[in-house]
């Protein structure tokens, strides 16, 4: 699959997750098969203020070979400043994100909020794609409410405004992360559109990959699927891989050539909890690693523990 100039060798992509799309976890899901792993989404308008905070959200590595980054807004002109911005200038590839179910971004106006207002959604699209020469792509879902599926309509619209391709997860707003992915209408939006469109809900197995793929997808994006477990990408591709210490001490690494340790220790907390799923005395050792306040020390504990 191509979007724009960019080929994808194995057509896995690591979703864009806020607080967990971090610079190591993405360089590890890579190392693991991920063709590219989509930053953490960020503010179109706090961006252009040069907020700290939003740029050391677009930090990346080498090995981030396809850099892709997510912004978010519903003001078409202050969408198309941030693609201009500085801290964007890095990257190859350029998604909106109009299907973000969380109530203080859908509050707002923003992310799946979009999906009822077509007319303006078209106007953002179009106001990126006219400042740049680099890729824009649109993440969506099926629609706002249960049972008001917009979703073949709204792709439609993308790909009209320019979009270069589509991530569509398959709920509603209205479902979150709960309920029954569509596939049929997951599959209705790749018959209806020519660019390249990916699909994401519940992937977490070779099963529920498959899944997907009989949709006709031309890639498949994971994201809650490769919580504390970045080899779900090798094992897709039947590919070996190292054991899970291997590429903890791997994301703490990278992350700390970019960031201090106490800020570390704060913020890969969820990741090394997760890490920990599967251990014996999973529960004993979660409350272990959340008294912990020095990296090294939770390296440490994992490595006496992690058996797989």
């Amino acid at each position: 699959m191509n979007i724009g100039k960019f080929k994808l060798k194995n057509n896995l992509i690591l979703a864009p997750m806020a607080g967990v799309s971090d610079v190591g976890f993405r360089a590890v899901c890579i190392m693991c098969g991920a063709d590219y792993g989509v930053c953490e989404m960020v503010s179109a308008k706090a961006l252009i203020h040069n907020s700290k905070k939003t740029i050391d959200l677009l930090t990346t590595s080498k090995y981030d070979k396809i850099k892709v980054a997510q912004i978010f807004g519903n003001e078409p002109d202050v969408m198309a400043k941030a693609v201009q911005h500085p801290a964007l200038a890095k990257f190859d590839i350029i998604d909106i994100n109009m299907g973000c179910p969380a109530p203080k971004i859908v509050n707002n106006g923003q992310g799946s909020a979009l999906l009822k207002d077509i007319a303006l959604a078209e106007q953002i699209i179009r106001a990126c794609v006219l400042v740049t020469d680099k890729p824009i792509t649109v993440k969506l879902r099926v629609g706002y409410n249960n049972g008001e599926n917009v979703a073949v309509e709204f792709a439609k619209m993308c790909e009209r405004a320019g979009a270069k391709a589509i991530t569509i997860h398959g709920r509603t707003k209205e479902q979150g992360y709960s309920g029954q992915v569509d596939y049929d209408t997951i599959t209705k939006v790749k018959q209806a559109v020519h660019i390249p469109v990916i699909g994401n809900g519940d992937v977490t197995d070779a099963d529920s990959y498959e899944k997907m793929l009989k949709c006709g997808v031309d890639a498949v994006m994971i994201g809650r699927g490769a919580f504390g477990h970045p080899q779900i990408f090798a094992d897709l591709r039947n590919k070996k891989s190292k054991k899970t210490i291997y590429y903890v001490k791997k994301h703490i690494q990278i992350d700390r050539k970019y960031f201090e340790d106490k800020t570390i220790q704060k913020e890969l907390i969820k990741h090394f909890l997760w890490y920990a799923k599967g251990c014996k005395s999973t529960a004993k050792l979660r409350v272990e690693i959340a008294k912990q306040n020095n990296i090294d020390d939770t390296i440490n504990l994992l490595e006496k523990n992690l058996e797989r």
